[in-house]
C-alpha cells in the first residue's frame, strides 16, 4: 500500500473527516513518482550564461544549515574555504563538486520533463498593535489547542507527514477551517497585529511570510509558525470555476481587480480556502535580509525556490529553466531549494522566490509557467532517490 493511501486511512479513521468510500469498479489514479538520470552539464540550457555566482550566499546559508550531515560535509568544507568572485569562479566549483540529475515526473505511463512554476514574495502590509475601524482584520498566533501528529511515530514509513487536528472530548477531529475561525471568537487573544485588508492578510498566508508596518513607523516581519491543517484552495481556480474569471485573468492583480469591483463577495471568495497561517513576530533587523524559509535560513531574492521535498531534498542546488514572468525572456539560473509551500506538490513543481516590495509582487503575481529541473547533487554521495 502506498505512503498516500495510508494516509488517506489515517485520516479518514483517526481524524473522522467524513472521507467516501473507494468506488471498487474504479482503480486508484497512480501516485506521481520521480526519475532522476544524470546528465552532462552542457545539457543544462543557459548554464554558461547564468550569472552563477549571485547563488554563491545561498549556498553557504544550506551549508550552515546542512553542513554539519555526511552527504554535505564535504562540498560544505569546500565551498567555505573557496574563494568565488565570478560567475565562472562559481560555475567552476559546482562543475567540481555536483553533479546534474534531470528531473522527470512519472505517472502512470507517462512522463512529463517539465512542470508548473510560479513566484511568491515577502509583501507589506499596514497594520496596527489594537483593532480599529481601519485596521480591523486580524492575523493571529499559533493557538495553543492546535495538535500535531507526527505520522512517522507509528509509521515510519510515513516520514515527513503529520496531521493537524484538536482534541473533542476524547477524539482528535479536524481544526477549524476558515470560515470557521474567522466567523467566531475561536482565536481571540491569540491576535498579533490587525490590517487594513483582508485580502493582503489573506496573501500574506499564501506567502507565508511578511513585513507589517505600524502606524509608528516600526516594521515588524511576521514569519510562519504554522497551518491549521486543512488543504490549501486556489481562490483564482475558484472564481473561474464559478464562471467570474477565465483563466488568463485569474492572475494576482485581476483577482485582486475583481475583489474591488465585488467586497461583498469578499468574504465568500477568501473562505473557499479553508486553510490558515498562523504566525510568529520577528524583529526586523536587516530590511536587507530575506525570510527565513523552511530550511530555516533567510531566503535569497532570486536565487531561493520552494520545492516538494518528498522530491528535491531541501538545501540542495537546482538548475531551473522556465520563462521570466515580464519579458517573456528564457529564465535560467542556479538556485537552491530551501523553502516549501502548501501547494507545492510533486517532483516538477517550482515557487521562485522574488523578494521585497512591489517590482517583486509584481513579478510573482502573473508567474505561472512550465519549467524544467535538474537536481544537483555532490559528487561521489549517494543520492537521496537511490
Amino acid at each position: 500500500m502506498s505512503r498516500r493511501w495510508i494516509a488517506w486511512a489515517l485520516v479518514c479513521g483517526v481524524l473522522i473527516v467524513g472521507c467516501r468510500p473507494v468506488d471498487r469498479e474504479r482503480a486508484p489514479e497512480p501516485v506521481p513518482t520521480a526519475e532522476y538520470r544524470r546528465v552532462s552539464w552542457s545539457q543544462l540550457p543557459g548554464w554558461e550564461n547564468d550569472a552563477a555566482h549571485e547563488a554563491w550566499p545561498a549556498l553557504l546559508e544550506t551549508c550552515r544549515a546542512r553542513g554539519s550531515r555526511a552527504e554535505w560535509q564535504a562540498v560544505c568544507a569546500a565551498a567555505n574555504a573557496a574563494t568565488v568572485v565570478t560567475a565562472s569562479d562559481a560555475r567552476g566549483f559546482f562543475e567540481r563538486h555536483f553533479d546534474p540529475y534531470a528531473v522527470t515526473r512519472v505517472v502512470g505511463r507517462t512522463r512529463e520533463t517539465s512542470g508548473l512554476v510560479t513566484g511568491y514574495y515577502e509583501p507589506l502590509l499596514f497594520g496596527s498593535r489594537t483593532p480599529s475601524e481601519r485596521f480591523s482584520t486580524p492575523l493571529y498566533a499559533r493557538p495553543p489547542d492546535l495538535l500535531t501528529i507526527d505520522l512517522a511515530s507509528v509509521y515510519p514509513q510515513l516520514k515527513g507527514m503529520r496531521l493537524r487536528g484538536r482534541l473533542q472530548g476524547n477524539r482528535v477531529v479536524p481544526y477549524h477551517s476558515r470560515a470557521e475561525l474567522y466567523g467566531s471568537s475561536e482565536l481571540k487573544g491569540y491576535e498579533i497585529v490587525w490590517v487594513d485588508s483582508p485580502f493582503d492578510a489573506f496573501l500574506l498566508q499564501v506567502q507565508g511570510s511578511g513585513r507589517v508596518q505600524l502606524p509608528d513607523g516600526e516594521t515588524i516581519r511576521l514569519q510562519y509558525a504554522d497551518q491549521n491543517g486543512h488543504p490549501y484552495r486556489s481562490v483564482g481556480r475558484y472564481l473561474v470555476e464559478i464562471g467570474e474569471l477565465t483563466v488568463e485573468e485569474a492572475t494576482l492583480p485581476g483577482i485582486r481587480r475583481w475583489l474591488a469591483a465585488n467586497p461583498h463577495r469578499v468574504e465568500e471568495v477568501l473562505n473557499s480556502n479553508p486553510s490558515v497561517v498562523f504566525f510568529r513576530e520577528e524583529k526586523l533587523e536587516d530590511p536587507m535580509q530575506g525570510p527565513k524559509g523552511a530550511l530555516g535560513v533567510p531566503l535569497t531574492p532570486g536565487r531561493s525556490i520552494a520545492v516538494d521535498p518528498e522530491f528535491v531534498p531541501l538545501g540542495a542546488p537546482v538548475f531551473l529553466a522556465t520563462t521570466h514572468p515580464l519579458t517573456g525572456q528564457p529564465l535560467e539560473r542556479l538556485v537552491l531549494a530551501q523553502d516549501t509551500g502548501g501547494a507545492i506538490r510533486g517532483p516538477l513543481r517550482a515557487d521562485f522566490f522574488w523578494g521585497f516590495g512591489l517590482e517583486a509582487a509584481e513579478q510573482a503575481g502573473v508567474m505561472r509557467h512550465q519549467g524544467r529541473m535538474w537536481v544537483l547533487w555532490p559528487k561521489g554521495v549517494a543520492t537521496p532517490w537511490d
